[in-house]
């Protein structure tokens, strides 16, 4: 499997980034084990978390995804081959606050490295922005864990450009800390939204990307085909949207190049983010093994010009 580095770090990852929000949400603890597992010999170890998952799950109150990594990683005894990222800022009440504040990042490190059962997290996320808190605030925050050693790197989620350039300019002017990495929604459906200016500033700073919802919440699986379908996963009642002709014309591409590689639409539609110029390793979630064979072929699967192209038209948002 051919590794990547990630942004300016030293931080040498697979093609792919596995989403631990599904631990304790869409798998228990013992099949989270086994997905693990699996992803260890995938080579896949590159795993992706937040304190505030799965906190939307009737009875969770949020770090279910963090404890269940933290009692494998203790189980295996693995920590040192883990690359471990996790995220900070999101609400962990019913209050929807978002919140970037020096008190709350030095909390929630805390919080997170005891459930992670571990002293240190390889990359710290701000999950959202807040627009409350002076960015020089957090970056002196995580200035202070990099110096603790409880952080090697950090990155961020869900920013506007402007607060991502702010970010960036602000840490330079400071000699603070600088996000290294960032997260977007992007896929083969939603494309505009990182393309129109995130991926130039990501591009110019030299980011690792690590986006997300990178089958379009399983719609790019090719699972979900009508509204009949929505019913087949927890999932399915956020796929409505992309259930129109756009939606169909992108499915019917990634029919026609996955036909052509005998691969499923799956495998396709994440090599296709893999062999984007601007992206370092997409994130994605399965929950059986059999799932886990179309990340294995994703990473071996190299599409060329002529099928890249059929796939950029199909999706084309200008």
């Amino acid at each position: 499997m051919e590794k990547r580095k990630l942004g300016n770090t030293d931080l040498i990852v697979p093609p792919l980034t596995f989403g631990g929000n599904v631990f304790g949400w869409t798998l228990d603890e013992a099949r989270s084990f086994e997905i693990l597992d699996g992803l260890m010999d995938s080579e896949l170890n590159f795993i992706d978390t937040a304190d505030v998952y799965s906190r939307w799950v009737p009875g969770n109150e949020g770090g279910e995804s963090e404890v269940i990594l933290g009692k494998w990683m203790k189980s295996r005894n693995n920590r040192s081959k883990v690359i471990l990222a996790t995220k900070v800022g999101s609400d962990m009440d019913s209050s929807g606050k978002k919140d970037l504040s020096a008190k709350h990042i030095k909390e929630g490190i805390e919080d997170s490295l005891r459930r992670l059962q571990t002293d240190y997290v390889d990359l710290y996320q701000s999950h959202y922005d807040d627009l409350s808190t002076p960015v020089e605030e957090t970056l002196e925050a995580y200035d202070q864990l990099i110096r603790a050693g409880k952080v090697r790197w950090i990155g961020a989620s869900n920013f506007s450009p402007e607060r991502l350039k702010e970010s960036l300019e602000t840490s330079k002017r400071l000699s603070l800390p600088k996000y290294q990495t960032f997260q977007p929604e992007y896929n083969l459906y939603q494309r505009e939204g990182f393309e129109r200016e995130l991926e130039k500033i990501c591009k110019d700073n030299q980011l690792g990307v690590i986006s997300y919802y990178s089958l379009a919440s399983g719609f790019l699986t090719g699972k979900y085909r009508s509204e009949a379908d929505l019913g087949k996963s927890a999932r399915g009642s956020g796929i409505k949207n992309f259930l129109n002709d756009r939606g169909f014309k992108i499915l019917k591409a990634l029919d026609v190049v996955a036909e052509q590689y005998n691969a499923t639409p799956a495998s396709v539609a994440l090599a296709w983010l893999i062999a984007r110029p601007s992206v370092t390793a997409p994130i994605v979630s399965v929950t059986s093994l059999t799932q886990l064979e179309d990340l294995n072929r994703a990473t071996a699967l190299k599409l060329d010009n002529e099928e890249l192209s059929i796939l950029d038209d199909a999706s084309a948002w200008s």
